[in-house]
């Protein structure tokens, strides 16, 4: 089971800025839209059904995310995504935005989400069959603290 994920998207005119620069919020919608994309197709995980059948879901708890490059208008970008962390009921997740080519860093997010219950309104504990899943597709970075991370990682794309 592929643990990095990578989809190519077209940054879209409506979406970019007078400089013709993907809007600085406009990441986000980027990054979550393919992340939902990539985990139905990869791990057979469609959460909009998941929470139809179960009432649960995952929401953002919090985003730290680091501009490097402009992307521009109409440019194809690779968005790819793993999962750094996770515990009973949170996910983290570090996303970087490429250039076509994977040789040009656009930005970094990390994405924490926390498994909650729609119902009761509060965090719920993962399933064992999800936590199996996470286990498998994991890949744990040294780093805890994002800045740290984006410079290690700033360093390693620029050698």
């Amino acid at each position: 089971m592929e643990k990095v994920l990578k989809a190519k998207r077209k940054i879209r005119f409506q979406d970019c800025d007078p400089f013709n620069h993907l809007n600085n919020s406009k990441y986000l919608e980027y990054f979550i839209n393919v992340r939902e994309d990539q985990i139905e197709e990869h791990y057979g995980l469609d959460i909009f059904k998941y929470l139809k059948t179960t009432g649960l879901s995952w929401v953002v708890a919090s985003n730290q995310i680091s501009y490097v490059k402009p992307a521009f208008t109409m440019e194809t970008v690779v968005i790819e995504s793993q999962l750094i962390q996770f515990t009973n009921n949170m996910l983290l997740v570090e996303m970087k935005m490429w250039n076509e080519n994977e040789t040009e860093l656009k930005a970094i997010l990390w994405i924490k989400f926390i498994h909650y219950n729609v119902q009761t309104k509060k965090a719920a504990n993962h399933s064992d069959d999800l936590m199996e899943l996470f286990q498998s597709v994991v890949i744990p970075v040294d780093e805890t603290i994002f800045e740290k991370r984006y410079i290690e990682i700033i360093q390693k794309s620029y050698i």
